[in-house]
């Protein structure tokens, strides 16, 4: 006998809420970099599908300025749905350019960003593990581009 629940449908493999804090790692080689504003970047380490047909992307978001940043509320998207549940990379989008699809971030049934929430602020020099789950491309679908509001788009191999 099983002890998983039963279930019909595929469920994500990440917690639906996870703040910056939750989230530590080794440092990891970095896949992908999308340069943000004000010394902010975003280096990829990870881009991962799963069977359940989801893929996670994780990645640190670094301060690489000498001071302060804010970071930018425009990150979250700007979705009614997201917003209202704070600050997180729900705005972080993939896009198939052969496909001609974009992919959105997932989100649970109460609308939260299936991605690191609680983020507010970055001290020089200071980094954060962050993680966000879209639904995955189909298999054929080798390259993607990651886009992020503020951020220069960055392009990601997936195998």
């Amino acid at each position: 006998m099983s002890n998983k629940p039963a279930t019909t449908t595929p469920q994500p493999q990440q917690p639906t809420t996870t703040t910056a804090e939750q989230l530590t790692e080794e440092p990891a080689e970095t896949i992908a970099l999308a340069k943000g504003q004000k010394g902010l970047e975003l280096a990829i380490t990870l881009a991962e599908r799963d069977e359940g047909g989801f893929l996670t992307i994780k990645g640190v978001l670094k301060n690489s300025a000498d001071s302060p940043a804010v970071l930018p509320a425009k990150m979250r998207g700007d979705e009614t749905e997201v917003v209202k549940h704070g600050k997180s990379l729900g705005g972080a989008t993939l896009v198939d350019p052969v496909g001609k699809k974009r992919y959105y971030v997932l989100r649970d049934t109460d609308g939260r960003p299936l991605t690191t929430t609680g983020l507010d602020s970055l001290g020089p020099g200071k980094s954060t593990a962050v993680f966000m789950q879209f639904p995955a491309p189909p298999a054929s679908t080798t390259e993607v581009s990651f886009q992020l509001p503020t951020f220069e788009p960055a392009t990601l191999k997936l195998s």
